[in-house]
Parts: C-alpha cells; sequence; structure tokens
C-alpha cells in the first residue's frame, strides 16, 4: 500500500504509487503509526534532491522523525510552497536567497525567508492554501493555476492537467484573470528562468 506522503500542488498530501523527482518535508506530519495526523508542522517547508551523499532514508515515516515527502517536480513544490533546501542544493539556496535580497528588502535568512513564504501560501483565517487572483498573461511558464476544479501548469501556450504521474490533458492558455495557486514570491522566481538542481517540469510536460 502506498503511503500518504505525495504532495499535490494544492499542498495536500495523497496516497499514490507514481514516484516524484524531488523530496522535500515540512516537519513531522505523522504519528506513530505512520498516519498522516496534520498538514504541516511549522514553517520550514523544503525541497530537495533525491539522492545526496549516499544517504538512506528508509525506513520511511519514522516515529518522531520528518515525514518524508515526494512531488512530481520543482513546479510542483513551488505551487505547494516548498524553498530549496539549504543543505543538499546548497547552491540553489544560495542563488534563492541573491534572489530574495533583491525583491525583498529586510532581514535575510531561512528563518524571515520562510516566515515570508507561510503568509504567502497559508489563509490564517482557514488554514487553507491561500489563492491569489492574477492576470494569465503575467505568468510565467512554471506556475501552477486552478482550471476547471483542477491544478493546471502554466507551459507556453497551454495548460497542462497535474496528476501524481505526470501531465496529462492539454488546453489552450485563456487570455484571463486567474486563482493562481503558486506563491507569488515564487511566482517571481519563476519569471526570472529559475533553474536548480532537481528538475523543475516532469519529462510529461514536453
Amino acid at each position: 500500500m502506498p503511503l500518504q506522503n505525495r504532495v499535490t500542488p494544492l499542498g495536500e498530501l495523497i496516497a499514490d504509487p507514481a514516484r516524484g523527482l524531488v523530496y522535500g518535508n515540512r516537519g513531522c506530519l505523522h504519528d506513530a503509526t505512520g498516519t498522516i495526523r496534520r498538514r504541516y508542522a511549522g514553517r520550514r517547508w523544503i525541497a530537495c534532491r533525491l539522492a545526496f551523499r549516499g544517504w538512506q532514508r528508509g525506513p520511511l515515516l519514522r516515529p518522531g522523525r520528518f515525514t518524508e515527502l515526494f512531488f512530481l517536480d520543482e513546479a510542483t513544490a513551488f505551487a505547494a510552497g516548498h524553498r530549496p533546501c539549504a543543505l543538499c542544493r546548497h547552491d540553489d539556496y544560495r542563488r534563492f536567497v541573491a534572489f530574495w535580497c533583491e525583491r525583498h528588502p529586510g532581514p535575510v535568512g531561512a528563518d524571515a525567508i520562510d516566515a515570508r513564504l507561510h503568509v504567502e501560501r497559508i489563509d490564517p483565517g482557514t488554514r487553507r492554501q491561500r489563492r491569489h487572483i492574477v492576470e494569465m498573461r503575467d505568468l510565467p511558464d512554471g506556475a501552477f493555476v486552478m482550471h476547471e476544479d483542477a491544478p493546471h501548469l502554466v507551459y507556453g501556450a497551454e495548460l497542462l492537467r497535474w496528476s501524481p504521474a505526470g501531465y496529462q490533458r492539454r488546453s489552450a492558455r485563456p487570455d484571463d484573470r486567474i486563482d493562481t495557486i503558486t506563491p507569488p514570491s515564487l511566482l517571481a522566481l519563476l519569471a526570472i528562468g529559475w533553474e536548480g538542481a532537481v528538475p523543475l517540469f516532469h519529462p510529461s510536460a514536453s
């Protein structure tokens, strides 16, 4: 039986046998039996390499340890509100911080970045994912939007419907205002042509 540790662009945790290309965590979300009990624990939501220094991550969902999460690709991780890890993606993290300094004057560091991202991704009233209304023409490739009640990837002139195994049905990119899932600070990162150490797009996108 697959574990409930695949993350959707909506930030939800689902059980699915398909494998993702990006690893990450947002604290310990499971109990001693491995059952998911919460959506997040703290503000540090990170996206990591699948493999790093030969470290072995099994068995997964150990009692008292962080919950190992998996994403289809980095575009999905960004949509869910995760940033590059400062350890296994050190160069990516340094580039991310440099970009952040240009856009957000003031305190810099993981705590400040994570606090700002948390405001952008979580509605304090409902504790659910926050949406942002944006003109479709202003969205970069890699952004996620809600279209026909489902998360879709913006990719060139098309919208690609997300699934745990890859991108599926394609539709023309509309010219309208739309509910955007990806947090604004991460949208700005995509707009400058972000490329990191993990795949931004699953091969099914192309």
